[in-house]
């Protein structure tokens, strides 16, 4: 049988799941912060990740290739990257070496799929895609966590990031995926109520349940911009480097992990128990 958001879920239905599913990003960050940025590297400290923040999740994405942490429903990475050394992500496809019966075999519940968000022109041929990336995962009887992400595109000087974060959600929330992953609106910073009015916007246009991503809010303000999203009807956060980036700042990352960041996503945890909206309590 096909999961349910249970499986990614507290049994209070909110969301309080880990991202280590960074690739060339975690290599940038780990050089920046002069530390070895091999395979090696890279594989140790995702497994660190995930034996001190798994069991504590409700939930924990990973891409293809690296131990999964006990405990937690497993949201396996499907998407290909286009990035530069050092530069963000400009656009993704589905990564077709990631076969969803295989992942699914595996344990996985869901797979996700990194949209970048952007008029240039391809805003169709993207629409596709996540809408094929649901359907993939439905045949396999797994859940989708569809993430975009809006961009500027080039020469677009009066990209205002609110409203495409708004835009990104009518046009590709009727796909359907059973979560959203979207960018905190304002980067979590200026009027609190105009950025639960933003996420009470997306709240009425989405029919699934959504949660807010890391990627773009200060490490330290996440915690307000988690309770913020949460108040405008978020259902919790799916994030990465709000949580364990403290690690990288240590000459041996074990002892931040098991304690600074272990008690960040104890701290958000609450906050999503305390504010978020349960899954089940979502019209679909």
């Amino acid at each position: 049988m096909r999961p349910t958001l249970d499986a990614l879920a507290y049994p209070d239905g909110t969301f309080a799941m880990v991202a280590m599913d960074q690739r060339e990003s975690l290599r940038t960050m780990l050089a920046d912060h002069g530390r070895p940025d091999g395979p090696d590297a890279i594989t140790a400290f995702k497994d660190a990740v995930g034996r001190h923040l798994g069991p504590l999740a409700s939930g924990f994405l990973i891409d293809q290739g690296y131990d999964v942490p006990p405990g937690p429903g497993w949201i396996l990475a499907a998407d290909a990257l286009t990035q530069e050394r050092g530069g963000p992500v400009t656009d993704t496809h589905l990564d077709e070496t990631v076969d969803p019966q295989t992942a699914r075999d595996a344990g996985a519940v869901a797979l996700k799929l990194l949209v970048i968000w952007k008029r240039d022109g391809q805003e169709d041929r993207r629409l596709k895609l996540a809408a094929d990336f649901v359907e993939r995962c439905a045949t396999a009887g797994l859940l989708s966590v569809l993430e975009p992400v809006a961009q500027p595109a080039p020469g677009e000087d009066d990209f205002e990031l609110d409203a495409a974060i708004v835009e990104a959600a009518e046009l590709l929330g009727p796909v359907r995926p059973d979560l959203y992953k979207a960018q905190v609106p304002s980067r979590g910073v200026g009027d609190p109520d105009a950025i639960i009015t933003t996420c009470e916007h997306l709240t009425n246009t989405l029919d699934s349940p959504w949660v807010v991503l890391s990627n773009g809010v200060a490490r330290d303000a996440f915690p307000r911009a988690v309770e913020l999203a949460c108040r405008g009807g978020a259902s919790g956060t799916l994030a990465g480097r709000a949580l364990w980036t403290p690690a990288l700042d240590a000459d041996d990352p074990e002892p931040v992990l098991a304690a600074t960041c272990r008690d960040r996503l104890a701290l958000i945890a609450d906050i999503v128990h305390e504010h978020a909206r349960p899954w089940t309590d979502v019209t679909s």
